[in-house]
């Protein structure tokens, strides 16, 4: 029981003896100075005659004497207290990647017109349109074919919508009416990405 006692008082003793050291910077440094069996006591950082705030200050070994001091030379061996007159190596260049801007779709909502009804999608990259393209557009007939004169004309990766940025677009020849509700999706479109 008494060895349990002792060997935990003990780890307890050298866990805080390390942890004192370990935890103060420079402390490392001054327990390798100084001889084997020796303490080290930091004097006040505002103390004349200390180099950068911390030196080791001598204690009288087991023979009663105290150890000579170690002559200092005039830059300290702390990181904080270096001179920052010498030349330093020049730090290597850091290369920054911009983060690439995320892609989010933006509806305009259904507008109905003469030959039906049809919304526009828009894909955006940041605030730059990439994509659009108009959904719900008539399939048949004559209407049909408008409708795919004005997709053809507007929608796609390079697209009229893509290359103006806006719904001030020209009106597609013989589909002035499927034109129109297109501008006017796309341009509440625009409107509720921004």
């Amino acid at each position: 029981m008494r060895r349990a006692i002792l060997a935990i008082t003990g780890l307890a003793a050298s866990t805080s003896a390390l942890v004192v050291l370990k935890g103060s910077p420079g402390a490392s440094q001054v327990a390798q100075d100084l001889p084997a069996g020796q303490a080290s006591v930091a004097p006040a950082a505002g103390d004349p005659g200390t180099a950068g705030g911390i030196r080791p200050t001598p204690r009288p070994s087991a023979s009663g004497r105290a150890p000579a001091a170690r002559p200092t030379s005039g830059a300290s061996r702390t990181p904080a207290a270096r001179s920052t007159t010498g030349t330093r190596a020049p730090a290597a260049p850091q290369t920054a990647t911009a983060p690439k801007p995320t892609l989010r779709t933006v509806s305009g909502p259904t507008v109905t017109y003469e030959y039906g009804s049809l919304s526009v999608q828009i894909t955006l990259s940041g605030s730059r349109i990439v994509n659009a393209t108009g959904i719900g557009l008539p399939q048949s007939g004559q209407s049909g074919q408008r409708s795919d004169d004005v997709q053809r004309t507007y929608s796609g990766t390079s697209g009229e919508v893509v290359e103006q940025q806006s719904a001030d677009l020209n009106t597609v020849s013989d589909a002035t009416a499927t034109s129109n509700a297109y501008q006017q999706s796309l341009q509440a479109a625009i409107d509720r990405a921004t």
